[in-house]
């Protein structure tokens, strides 16, 4: 069996039934299901819990989807801060480590495989990932 990081915006698609991506991210997650074990870790947790009022609503409704919530290791924090220096010396503008590299970088430690629609900085700074987008 594999193991999947399911990132930030899958879930967004699913919780706002996102007219063109709700489907998709769904149909993914409920395939991946039967052969992965589906993580999602403090960033993720945060980023998607914007979308709720409370948290009762947020964990009831999270409970409804087959993931696993898991701490991030240090290993890949200190990986996401590596990170975030080669973006800064490749002209990046941002002045604080961004969540894509906490979230690529917790995949790429524990040798999960990512499911997102924002690949693009996935493949850049993590190359050895394995990554599931449209």
């Amino acid at each position: 069996m594999t193991s999947t990081l399911v990132d930030s915006n899958i879930l967004i698609d699913i919780f706002t039934d996102n007219p063109v991506w709700s489907d998709w991210s769904l149909n993914q997650l409920t395939a991946l299901y039967q052969n992965s074990k589906l993580f999602i870790n403090p960033v993720i947790y945060s980023e998607v819990s914007i979308g709720f009022n409370k948290i009762e609503q947020f964990t009831r409704i999270l409970n409804t989807l087959p993931l696993n919530y898991v701490e991030i290791p240090v290993e890949a924090l200190f990986l996401a801060g590596k990170v975030f220096l080669d973006y800064r010396k490749n002209e990046g503008k941002k002045s604080t480590t961004l969540p894509d590299f906490f979230i690529g970088a917790h995949a790429s430690v524990m040798d999960w495989d990512i499911i997102t629609r924002d690949p693009k900085r996935m493949k850049y700074y993590f190359p050895k990932l394995k990554i599931i987008t449209p």
